[in-house]
């Protein structure tokens, strides 16, 4: 009884051991080689990224805020994310480049100006903002990898 136990046992360690898939990776899956010539030419599949369609449905949900320098600061922080995506579709590296300059220019203010909101507003924008960021730098990562 023990022998069968042990050899049904052995068999299902084995079995399930050789029919795990691979790497099930979202981001691995967005990912398509083009050609990389010096770094200049790359493309990551914007349409099939998670991380691209959680950044996208984070600028269409973003709330507005009670100060008005805020707001303006979100906005074009948003415009430079779309147009960072977008050139990332286009494989445009130095466009790419220069979008992700203007978020980082974007954000640096925003964290200034947050200190004027209110406590559940600041919260909010954080969490916002914290996964703007954590989305990107999944995204570079992956352009990263492709383009060197």
């Amino acid at each position: 009884m023990k022998k069968i136990f042990l050899s049904v046992l052995i068999i299902i360690v084995f079995g399930s051991c050789a029919t795990e898939k691979g790497n099930t990776s979202p981001v691995a899956a967005g990912i398509t080689d083009k050609k990389v010539n010096n770094g200049e030419d790359f493309s990551v599949k914007i349409s099939e990224n998670a991380n691209a369609a959680e950044i996208s449905n984070l600028l269409s949900t973003f709330p507005v805020f009670s100060k008005k320098d805020v707001n303006e600061e979100v906005s074009a922080l948003k415009f430079s994310l779309q147009n960072y995506l977008y050139a990332i579709d286009a494989g445009n590296m130095k466009a790419k480049d220069k979008q992700l300059k203007g978020m980082q220019k974007s954000y640096r203010k925003i964290q200034k100006l947050r200190k004027s909101l209110t406590t559940d507003e600041d919260n909010i924008l954080n969490r916002y903002l914290v996964r703007i960021k954590t989305n990107v730098a999944v995204l570079e990562n992956s352009v990263n990898g492709i383009s060197k």
